[in-house]
């Protein structure tokens, strides 16, 4: 069972929260927050709640804004991420915790590190992007369609918003493995990211121009430990990305999987949640 409640932020807007200690059965277990992907809910998917309560970990989640009931907040970065966790932490009695962030919630799980580095032990994130501005890569090279959301982004909100209105899937994204993944284990997922799209795109459109945008934080700011998982063959993310991270970020540990794409590197899951709870 998933507790799901709607905080109410300094600001005004309404951030929905989805924590695994229903009837605070797990009130003081290591605790997790998990930074989803774009576009997904925010909603705590079962392959998740199984690997953590396989563990005892306490899951937290929340959906960003404009995604799964939570307010959107046109205009905000990816440091934005930090103020809001920083809230539901306060909210929820959480001292300390470790991050784990997939794709887009990559950059937003590490937003969380640099900005409240006295309360996250630790980061774990699954192809995640990095900043714009990154020297030395070329930045949307081996993107799959060129990186043409992103591309858009650059342009404005104007720009993005149409994009949208007209793009359709690349089934080229995703390699075999991705699609097994999601026929199997993370069918939630494709569900997920199903309801999120059919509520609009507000909070992808917003993910998407935060990300192009100057984050708001230096990566090197990230003084917790930082395990970068990294398909190989991921084409929504190309592994230039999380190369960069490892060489920038002051404590990181880089793992590449030969085999996997977009979906697929998400088995990684539950070696990454046994990763950040030996470092509480």
């Amino acid at each position: 069972m998933v507790f799901i409640q709607d905080l109410h932020l300094r600001d005004g807007r309404t951030l929905r929260v989805h924590d695994s200690a229903a009837d605070h059965e797990l009130d003081s277990a290591f605790t997790v927050l998990w930074q989803h992907g774009s576009p997904q809910t925010g909603a705590l998917l079962e392959p998740l709640l199984s690997a953590a309560a396989a563990r005892g970990i306490r899951l937290i989640s929340y959906g960003r804004p404009g995604y799964g009931g939570s307010s959107a907040l046109p205009g905000r970065d990816v440091a934005a991420a930090a103020t809001d966790v920083e809230q539901l932490a306060d909210a929820l009695g959480i001292a300390r915790f470790a991050v784990m962030g997939a794709s887009g919630g990559g950059p937003h799980a590490l937003a969380c590190a640099a900005l409240l580095p006295e309360r996250v032990s630790a980061v774990g994130c699954l192809a995640s992007l990095a900043p714009l501005d990154a020297d030395g890569i070329d930045w949307f090279a081996g993107m799959a369609t060129d990186g043409a959301s992103l591309r858009a982004a650059l342009l404005g909100r104007a720009e993005r918003t149409t994009y949208e209105e007209t793009v359709d899937f690349d089934p080229d994204s995703f390699i075999e493995a991705d699609y097994d993944a999601l026929a199997g284990p993370w069918a939630s997922l494709g569900t997920d990211v199903g309801l999120a799209s059919e509520a609009g795109p507000e909070g992808l459109i917003d993910d998407d121009l935060a990300f192009v945008a100057p984050w708001g934080f230096p990566v090197s700011a990230v003084s917790a430990p930082v395990l970068l998982l990294q398909g190989v063959r991921y084409r929504v993310v190309p592994p230039s990305h999380a190369d960069w991270l490892s060489r920038r970020l002051p404590r990181a540990e880089l793992r590449l999987r030969p085999d996997d794409g977009h979906i697929s590197v998400l088995e990684a899951c539950p070696a990454v949640m046994d990763w950040l709870y030996a470092r509480p």
